[in-house]
């Protein structure tokens, strides 16, 4: 691609940020930055370099049997900055891909103010684009910008205390679980996962002893009522949850009554998600894995989202953005990142890379590239802008996103591994 004279601005220099600029700088584009450190700070940061990594070193799985796995390699196909940095700085980890922090955060700085069309500002914005824009400024955005995007998008900026997890249905036990909603209402809408006394006994004593993750110094311990984590709600007494979210009226087996139910609500049009209904959580991720395993029918649950419980600041991205993240409406202005409804820093940076990507084509006339829901990439954008639930939560890469397979495979395994295959040969056809 031929160097444009038409520059691009990008706003925050997180994962996605630093994708984007990095995209659009490859392009031949000049780009200026806008990043408000080293002036001034979130209580999350500590570095003065950019792509700074708060929560975890941690990029996760690097098997393609998982969906973060094949995300990470079609960026690596995809030429991405973030993936590039991070191999050359990973630390043993197993089957995940690890980084050192602080030398992360600086090789990535150090690549992107090797180019020559860079131009970083460290101030804050506070007034919307006008266009040819990438806004990265992640989940803590707040103060004048934060409703500066609210005025514009027209619509409040989402916060959650919590949420709940979600299981992938190829991985609970259909022996144990039956359709049906409250009292027959809606038709078999939900999985319902019938508990006896005892079961339920036991799961309350491992729900209430277990532990939690704990809070950053920025974020609240205030639970608001209509999302308290289920372990603090059970904490309130032993037959709290029976009366609360596993309450088991209206969900009879024949003429039996369970003691308690766990209802899971399909969370994609394709019915291949499911969230655990009012288990919003703060537990840690390997303590849901082993309490709410407990529950039966999840004996083997794979969790694809983990229950969280945090301040983090997002659109309603569906029906404000497209599936390429581009604010609908506007003139060439993107979001990227956590902001957008996306999960993780691998997820982050593959928003930040299809928002720089798009951007770039678009000043050179040329149609921004669909990466279909058809891989990892592409689902994500597609989940963003097109989710039709009433509950639009942030999502990590998953298989559940991607389009289905004409065939059936006889396992689990398997079937993420065709998955990842066509993914990445479509992928190389459209580098």
């Amino acid at each position: 691609m031929q160097t444009c004279r038409t520059d691009a601005t990008v706003i925050g220099a997180g994962l996605a940020g630093c994708e984007a600029a990095y995209r659009l700088l490859k392009s031949g584009f000049s780009v200026t930055l806008y990043e408000m450190k080293p002036k001034k700070k979130s209580p999350a940061h500590q570095l003065d370099s950019f792509c700074e990594l708060v929560c975890s070193n941690s990029l996760r799985s690097e098997r393609l049997e998982n969906a973060v796995g094949l995300l990470k390699q079609e960026l690596r196909l995809l030429g991405s900055l973030i993936m590039e940095c991070a191999d050359e700085v990973s630390v043993p980890a197993g089957g995940a891909l690890a980084v050192d922090r602080a030398g992360f955060s600086e090789l990535v700085t150090k690549r992107l103010l090797e180019l020559p069309k860079l131009t970083v500002k460290s101030e804050e914005v506070t007034e919307f684009p006008t266009s040819d824009t990438v806004i990265a400024t992640g989940p803590l955005t707040e103060g004048a910008f934060a409703e500066a995007i609210a005025n514009r998008v027209r619509t409040p900026l989402h916060f959650y205390d919590a949420a709940a997890p979600i299981v992938s249905l190829d991985s609970l036990n259909m022996d144990k679980i039956y359709s049906a909603s409250r009292y027959d209402k809606g038709g078999d809408d939900y999985l319902n996962c019938p508990m006896s006394f005892m079961e339920y006994a036991e799961f309350y004593q491992a729900l209430i002893t277990a532990q939690s993750a704990p809070l950053h110094t920025f974020e609240t311990p205030r639970v608001f009522e209509g999302c308290m984590p289920v372990e603090i709600m059970a904490k309130r007494g032993d037959r709290t949850l029976v009366y609360g979210p596993m309450k088991p009226v209206g969900l009879e087996v024949g003429k039996w009554r369970p003691y308690a139910v766990v209802q899971l609500r399909r969370d994609n049009a394709e019915g291949t998600l499911y969230n655990m209904v009012g288990f919003q959580t703060n537990l840690k991720f390997d303590e849901q894995k082993r309490v709410f395993r407990m529950i039966p029918g999840l004996e083997n649950a794979e969790f694809v989202r983990y229950g969280v419980m945090h301040r983090n600041t997002f659109l309603k991205s569906p029906g404000i953005l497209d599936w390429d993240y581009m604010l609908k409406g506007s003139d060439r202005v993107y979001f990227a990142g956590q902001m957008t409804g996306v999960e993780g820093y691998v997820e982050s940076a593959a928003s930040g890379l299809v928002a720089g990507d798009s951007l770039a084509r678009r000043l050179s006339g040329q149609r921004p590239r669909d990466f279909t829901r058809m891989t990892a990439i592409g689902a994500l954008g597609h989940y963003v802008s097109e989710y039709n639930g009433g509950d639009f939560q942030p999502m990590n890469a998953s298989f559940g996103l991607m389009d289905e397979l004409p065939e059936r495979l006889p396992s689990k395994k398997e079937r993420s591994l065709a998955l990842s295959k066509r993914a990445l040969e479509l992928v190389k056809t459209l580098i």
